[in-house]
């Protein structure tokens, strides 16, 4: 018998939000197949490999007294993980917003040919616009924190926990 688990939505955090984890001892798992990581990896001491088609098997090897932040190409797998390790009771699990696609172009470190990647967030970045409450106008920058999608972004992670 099956019993239905109710869970909270699962939290997703941007590149800025996940380097700042990471530093502060976060765990990085990458859930991309092994060949999408040979293509395009990300450059980091402190990394899991666990490729999404083996997360059940090995779901034991993560920490549960580490937060872990999982991560694909663009999202939605990461997303999946992430409600998997919800439902087997890990509390500090997050999803890398926008994966590793977004990662890079944010010239965040990997390993392999940069990827082009234009998503509306990226495009909104590049035009300096960003889609978060970072205020009234919604330009990068309008908060008065600083000029730029960096600055937008900055502001918007911490008044809202988003950012472009």
């Amino acid at each position: 018998m099956n019993a239905r688990v109710d869970l909270p939505p699962a939290r997703e955090v941007c590149s800025t939000t996940t380097r700042r984890l990471i530093a502060d001892g976060a765990l990085l798992v990458d859930v991309r197949e092994r060949a999408e990581i040979d293509r395009l990896a990300f450059d980091l001491s402190d990394l899991v490999i666990m490729p999404l088609s083996e997360l059940e098997l090995r779901v034991a090897e993560l920490p549960r007294d580490r937060a872990l932040v999982l991560a694909c190409q663009s999202g939605p797998r990461s997303l999946k993980a992430t409600y998997f390790l919800m439902r087997q009771g890990y509390e500090h699990v997050a999803s890398l917003e926008g994966g590793i696609f977004k990662w890079a172009s944010k010239g965040f470190p990997i390993k392999g040919p940069p990827v082009a990647t234009t998503t509306p967030a990226a495009e909104a970045v590049s035009a300096g616009e960003c889609g978060s409450d970072s205020g009234a106008s919604g330009k990068c920058g309008s908060s008065g924190a600083g000029t730029g999608a960096s600055a937008c972004c900055e502001t918007a992670a911490t008044a809202s926990g988003k950012c472009c």
